[in-house]
């Protein structure tokens, strides 16, 4: 996959793209590791790889930055998990 980055694509627009290229899991950050919420397995770093980022800013505010993580498992899940930072970085819920 080749790293898109800001103004090519919005948010949901590259969430939605890789959904259809089958990154579809819901993976959530547990005190144990990734845990993917459809099976309830919980991942260590070592099981999972980053394949690819994206980093994505807001059209209307270029200070609103997205970093779209895309992470598959030795298994098969495989997910994109965003992480959000607002103006001079400072980290915002994900």
């Amino acid at each position: 996959m080749k790293t898109k980055t800001s103004g090519e694509f919005a948010l949901g627009d590259t969430i939605d793209d890789l959904g259809r290229r089958g990154f579809t899991g819901h993976f959530g950050v547990t005190a144990n590791g990734l845990r993917e919420f459809g099976t309830g397995v919980t991942f260590q770093a070592t099981e999972l790889r980053i394949r690819d980022w994206f980093r994505v800013e807001d059209s209307s505010d270029p200070g609103d930055i997205a970093i779209v993580y895309v992470i598959e498992s030795e298994t098969g899940p495989r997910v994109a998990i965003g992480r959000a930072a607002g103006s001079g970085g400072r980290v915002r819920a994900a």
